[in-house]
């Protein structure tokens, strides 16, 4: 434990932590300090001895053994590899610009959409896009067929297998670019006629109503409560507009955070069967278990489920899915067929790769420890202000006190080197919106930088402008 520690403490302050443990144990390696055999520290143990999380530490044995540097044995723990540890180069160097690791700490702070934190995937994508170029030529030169998505389709079942999508197969999955992608698919799919009508929560992901406006279809809010979507409102709506989607997000609603609850989305359910009503339902913000009946599972003839990886893993792949009721099946493999022939096969096997590395579940988990550090940050700073949080969810919804407006309140911080999302940004362009603001977690600025931008909001709101308009 001594030799790690001194060797870590000689290492120096650049880059993360998890890659200068990694090279701590490496020099100590090369340097005879540690030698073939030995036994390195429990995670928790060097953990707590380091003042790093146990992830940071798990991620520095991962590239350790990735390496060949060390073993990991099941039940005894990791030890030292008897070859001289070899310091892999997966990439060459890139002709493209370096990047820093993190966001300049002087930088304007973006809190409108959630960054996440590097929790090891980047080194696992890097070994995989590797692992990638080793494929037989034909797989990479071809057109795909349906049949070489399986592995990756059925990697997505089993990665969301907490999910209560009722009787469902690979054969009712196909994969997007993106959720994004993945909502327009369902939309040209489902919706019929000159000007189909889709409903959407009066609060809701404006990426609904841009898709619904690429096909021509008009967009009608559904007024909200505390649960959600009124099914009142919801069957009024539905009957007199004939509409034929609903796009909902019952998990973790965007932007407010909060969750529908199991009573109000099977009367929501009811509303969709008796009106003949396809509902969509977005989760693609779901980082946490799943926590209640899917939309899919309630309604098996008109249940819609899109899901991605953006959110939990990366955004840059662009890989996200839909799952279509077993009687829809075919009519949207045809959509995307027709549309972009598919996701490229080679970011689908990079996806089946990644998903099948016993590392992924750590890092999914180590994702949301780190989220819910900057989460529970934010809310010891602004929490004496009407503000909705919750764990594992990477943003937060505030309510402005007296005397700010949204759109003021968010021009004012832009000013204070805070950007921030306002609520109206969430509504129809004729739609009531409420003086609140969306907070989305970036955790690629350190949490100290996060924190001070924090306090910039508070001071902001604490000191609503002065004045009568005349």
């Amino acid at each position: 434990m001594d030799t790690i520690l001194s060797a870590y403490a000689g290492i120096g302050d650049g880059g993360p932590k998890y890659r200068r443990l990694a090279d701590a144990v490496r020099s100590a390696i090369e340097a005879g300090r540690l030698a073939p055999g030995d036994k390195l520290p429990p995670v928790r143990d060097l953990a707590y001895d380091l003042g790093i999380t146990p992830g940071t530490v798990a991620r520095a044995y991962t590239i350790l053994t990735d390496s060949g540097a060390a073993r990991a044995e099941a039940g005894r723990g990791t030890f030292v590899n008897g070859a001289r540890p070899v310091r892999p180069k997966l990439m060459p160097d890139p002709p493209w610009p370096a990047t820093e690791e993190t966001e300049p700490e002087s930088a304007f702070v973006s809190f409108v959409s959630p960054k996440l934190p590097d929790c090891g995937q980047v080194d696992m994508i890097r070994a995989a896009f590797a692992r990638l170029g080793d494929q037989p030529a034909l797989r990479l030169l071809n057109y795909p067929s349906r049949a070489a998505f399986r592995p990756a389709r059925e990697a997505i079942l089993e990665h969301i297998s907490d999910t209560p999508l009722g009787p469902v197969s690979e054969d009712d999955l196909v994969f997007s670019h993106g959720g994004q992608n993945g909502i327009g698919i369902v939309m040209q799919t489902v919706l019929r006629g000159a000007k189909p009508v889709v409903l959407v929560e009066e609060l809701s992901y404006p990426g609904f109503r841009r898709a619904a406006e690429l096909l021509r279809a008009e967009v009608i809010a559904v007024p909200m409560d505390g649960e959600g979507i009124s099914p009142e409102a919801l069957d009024d709506l539905a009957r007199r507009h004939s509409a034929q989607l609903l796009c909902t997000s019952p998990e973790i609603h965007n932007p407010t955070g909060i969750r529908t609850p199991d009573h109000r989305r099977e009367a929501i359910a009811e509303v969709a069967r008796r009106r003949g009503l396809h509902v969509l339902e977005d989760d693609c913000y779901r980082l946490a278990p799943r926590s209640g009946p899917s939309y899919r599972g309630l309604l098996p003839d008109l249940g819609w489920y899109v899901g991605s990886i953006s959110k939990s893993v990366t955004p840059a792949l662009r890989i996200g899915f839909c799952v279509a009721p077993q009687t829809w099946r075919a009519e949207m493999r045809r959509v995307a067929d027709h549309g972009f022939f598919s996701l490229s096969l080679s970011l689908a096997d990079l996806l089946t790769d990644l998903l099948a590395q016993p590392e992924m579940p750590g890092v999914l988990d180590a994702v949301r420890a780190e989220y819910n550090r900057y989460i529970r940050a934010a809310a010891n700073i602004l929490g004496r202000f009407d503000l909705t949080w919750r764990d594992d969810v990477p943003f937060l919804w505030l309510h402005l006190p007296s005397g700010w407006r949204a759109a003021a309140f968010a021009q004012a911080a832009e000013k204070e080197g805070v950007q921030l999302r306002a609520a109206d940004e969430f509504a129809l362009r004729d739609g009531f919106a409420p003086h609140a603001i969306r907070i989305a977690i970036n955790a690629q600025v350190s949490l100290a930088a996060f924190e001070a931008a924090m306090e910039r909001v508070r001071r902001l709101l604490e000191n609503p402008p002065e004045g009568i308009a005349v």
